[in-house]
C-alpha cells in the first residue's frame, strides 16, 4: 500500500511542478496571454514617463535617454546602446540641421516607431539623412506603437504650433490592428500600460472614442474599466480570448513545439546571464529572436484578415489626413514601411495590405503614396539585412534609413520641379 501511496504522491507532485513550470514558461512567450488583468505595480507605473491623457502616451519634450538594445552579455562592454533625444517640441532631435523659422522649405514626419527610428542613434534616423539631403530641419513626431489614428491625433495637436510645407505619415501594416485597439494588452500581450483613444465609424462619419484613463494612477485598476475595454477593443473577442492560456497549462505549453524551443532559448540566455559568459555552440539571442518571429506568423495572418474586413476604417483615417492637409495647406504623403515579421511573410505571400496603395493613388489626387517595400531591395535577397541585427524587434538599420531618406527627398524635389 505504501509504495502505491508514495507513487501517487510523487505523480501528483510531478504534475504540480510541471504545471508551475509550464505556466512560468507561458508567461514569457510573447504569443500567449496568461491573464486578462496582470497586476501593475507602482514601480512600473513610475517608469511610464510618456503617459499622455489625450493620446495615451507620447514622447516628452527636452529628454535624452540611452537605451541598451541587449547586444551584449553581463560584464561585457556595451556594443548597442542608442541615444534618443527630443527637443522642446518633443520632436526627436535632428542633428543635421537646427530649426530655422525663416527656412524656405519645412518638413515634418508623424507615425509609429519606424518613423521615430527606434534602435538607432539620433544621427542615424531617416529624418537626419533627409535633413542633409534637403538642407533643412526635419521634425520627427514618431511615437512607439502608434497606429495611424494616434499619428493623426498628434498631427492635429502639434501642427498648429509647428506648421510645415510637407508632412509625411509613416506607419507599418500593423496600423490596421492598432486602430481597432483601446488596450494594447488584448493584442500585444503584456503591453499593459498602453491604453489609448480610437476612432469608430458611425453612419459613415469618424467618431473619436476618448481614452478611459485620464490619470496615470487609474492604470493600477484597469479591471474597473473592463466593460469599456472589452466593448471598444476589437481584439478582446477576436484575438485575446482565443490565445489566453488555461488549465491545464502543461497542455497549452506542449501544444506547440515552438513554445518549447522558445522556452529553451530563453533559459539559455538566462544561464549565460548568470554565468556572465556565452555558451559556445549556439547563439541563444539570435535563436530566440528567430523563434519569436515564427511565433508571430499567426498574428501577421490575423492582420492580413483585418485588411480584408476593416480596411474601411483605415481608408476613413487616410481621408481625414487628406482633408486636414487641404485645410492647413501642406503637401501630404502616406508611407507604408515594413516590420521585420511582415517582411519575412510578405516576401513569400505578397503584401498583407493587398492593393491598398494603388486604391489610395486612384482615390486621392492630392496624396502621394509610397510603398517602401518596392524601394528597398537587398542585394542578397535577404530582408533581414535591412534591419538592425539585434535588439527589440527589427527596426531599420542606419543604412536602410539613408535609403528611405533618399526616396522621401526625391518626392520633395519632384514637387518643387512640378511647381
Amino acid at each position: 500500500m505504501l509504495p502505491l501511496v508514495a507513487t501517487a504522491l510523487a505523480l501528483v507532485v510531478g504534475v504540480v511542478v510541471l504545471e508551475v513550470v509550464s505556466y512560468r514558461a507561458l508567461e514569457r512567450i510573447p504569443s500567449v496571454a496568461t491573464e486578462e488583468f496582470p497586476e501593475i505595480d507602482r514601480e512600473l507605473l513610475g517608469k511610464f514617463s510618456s503617459f499622455d491623457p489625450e493620446l495615451g502616451w507620447c514622447p516628452q519634450p527636452s529628454r535624452e535617454k540611452q537605451k541598451d538594445t541587449g547586444d551584449h552579455l553581463p560584464g561585457e562592454e556595451l556594443r548597442s546602446v542608442v541615444t534618443y533625444s527630443t527637443d522642446e517640441y518633443a520632436s526627436r532631435v535632428c542633428p543635421a540641421k537646427e530649426r530655422d523659422p525663416d527656412a524656405e522649405l519645412t518638413v515634418s514626419t508623424y507615425g509609429d516607431s519606424y518613423c521615430f527610428c527606434r534602435e538607432v542613434d539620433d544621427d542615424e534616423t531617416f529624418q537626419h539623412y533627409l535633413a542633409e539631403e534637403l538642407d533643412t530641419h526635419v521634425a520627427n513626431y514618431g511615437g512607439g506603437n502608434y497606429g495611424l489614428d494616434q499619428a493623426l491625433m498628434r498631427l492635429e495637436r502639434r501642427y498648429p504650433e509647428d506648421p510645415t510645407d510637407h508632412v509625411f505619415v509613416v506607419v507599418t501594416a500593423s496600423s490596421i490592428a492598432r486602430i481597432l485597439s483601446v488596450w494594447k494588452h488584448y493584442q500585444e500581450f503584456g503591453n499593459v500600460l498602453a491604453v489609448k483613444p480610437r476612432y469608430v465609424l458611425e453612419d459613415g462619419e469618424l467618431e473619436r472614442i476618448e481614452s478611459p484613463v485620464d490619470e496615470k494612477e487609474e492604470l493600477l485598476d484597469l479591471e474597473s474599466k473592463a466593460d469599456f475595454l472589452r466593448e471598444y477593443d476589437f481584439h478582446y473577442e477576436h484575438w485575446f480570448e482565443p490565445h489566453v492560456a488555461s488549465r491545464p497549462y502543461t497542455a497549452d505549453f506542449l501544444e506547440k513545439s515552438e513554445h518549447v524551443r522558445y522556452a529553451a532559448y530563453t533559459a539559455g540566455k538566462e544561464l549565460e546571464r548568470r554565468l556572465e559568459r556565452s555558451i559556445p555552440g549556439i547563439d541563444f539571442d539570435l535563436a530566440q529572436t528567430q523563434s519569436a518571429l515564427r511565433l508571430e506568423q499567426p498574428r501577421v495572418r490575423y492582420h492580413e484578415r483585418l485588411f480584408e474586413t476593416h480596411e474601411y476604417l483605415l481608408d476613413a483615417l487616410v481621408e481625414k489626413f487628406v482633408d486636414y492637409a487641404d485645410e492647413q495647406g501642406f503637401e501630404a504623403t502616406f508611407v507604408m514601411v515594413q516590420q521585420l515579421r511582415y517582411a519575412k511573410y510578405e516576401s513569400e505571400h505578397g503584401p498583407i495590405y493587398g492593393d491598398l496603395m494603388d486604391r489610395l493613388d486612384e482615390r486621392y489626387d492630392d496624396l502621394t503614396t509610397i510603398d517602401m517595400a518596392t524601394h528597398l531591395s537587398p542585394d542578397d535577397g535577404e530582408v533581414e539585412s535591412l534591419y538592425v541585427e539585434r535588439g527589440e524587434g527589427g527596426h531599420y538599420s542606419p543604412e536602410t534609413n539613408a535609403e528611405i531618406a533618399q526616396v522621401l527627398a526625391d518626392v520633395v524635389e519632384e514637387r518643387a520641379v512640378a511647381e
